[in-house]
């Protein structure tokens, strides 16, 4: 992995190796988002028809 990451850099620069990686990183963190808003409007739709 380091040395992956030390080729990157020195190909295509410190800056779009550190964006590509941020990619990647907030990518899965934000298909872990979007799972959590998923499953809390199926939630709160279950509480609105309890209601009803």
């Amino acid at each position: 992995m380091y040395d992956q990451l030390v080729n990157l850099i020195g190909t295509l620069g410190f800056p779009a190796a550190v964006s590509i990686y941020l990619l990647f990183s907030f990518g899965a963190k934000l298909d872990a988002l979007i799972k959590s808003v998923q499953e809390l409007e199926r939630s709160i739709s279950a509480v609105m028809k309890h209601l009803e």
